[in-house]
């Protein structure tokens, strides 16, 4: 699936969003991915895990073990998890910071990558890799449906996505559609 084909995807499901938001990262944009209205199909949401899965297999990155970050990555992480046949974990927030839950552990110096949803600054990823490697784990690279960053962000580690676009992201003092008194919306799981 090319990058016009998954933005028709996108445009099908209505998930491009066009307005005034609040991003993760505490940026504010024009535009939103909405990937939940893609991901909500499985066929769909497989489909686009084994793109990945290939992407990462192709560059040699086949780890045991695939981290996500919640609620974002859950899906697709998955996914690409399958589509590696290795192990699927998640880390999520409680109060603060993320954090592995539910009995889920990582073995000193075992391989992970990390599966998100979308990168713009590349936060939550980076955040979900230190949650790993202070397991003990080895991040061996990242993958995302969107780099909305259009290939800027740096992560420090072979990064891989099917679909590069760039959005404006602005620091809230610069966002020129607060000046315009157009009410921001948080349509994303970051409280």
């Amino acid at each position: 699936m090319a990058d016009l084909e998954l933005e028709q995807t996108f445009a099908e499901r209505r998930a491009l969003l066009q307005g005034h938001f609040l991003l993760a990262s505490g940026k504010h944009s024009s535009g939103y991915l909405q990937c939940a209205l893609v991901l909500q199909y499985p066929g769909l949401a497989a489909q686009l895990g084994a793109r990945i899965g290939e992407r990462l297999r192709g560059a040699g990155l086949c780890p045991p073990t695939v981290i996500s970050p919640a609620l974002g990555g859950l899906i697709l992480g998955h996914e690409v998890a399958r589509a590696l046949e290795a192990r699927f974990l998640f880390v999520e927030r409680t109060d603060g910071p993320f954090s592995l839950r539910r009995g889920f552990t990582l073995a000193p110096g075992e391989e992970v990558v990390v599966v998100e949803d979308v990168i713009t600054t590349g936060l939550s990823t980076r955040e979900c890799a230190q949650v790993a490697e202070r397991a003990g784990a080895r991040v061996i690279g990242a993958a995302s449906l969107v780099d909305r960053s259009g290939g800027t962000t740096d992560l420090g580690y072979p990064t891989f996505s099917l679909w590069h676009l760039t959005l404006p992201a602005w620091d809230p003092a610069e966002c020129p559609l607060c000046r315009q008194g157009i009410p921001c919306v948080k349509p994303g799981s970051r409280k």
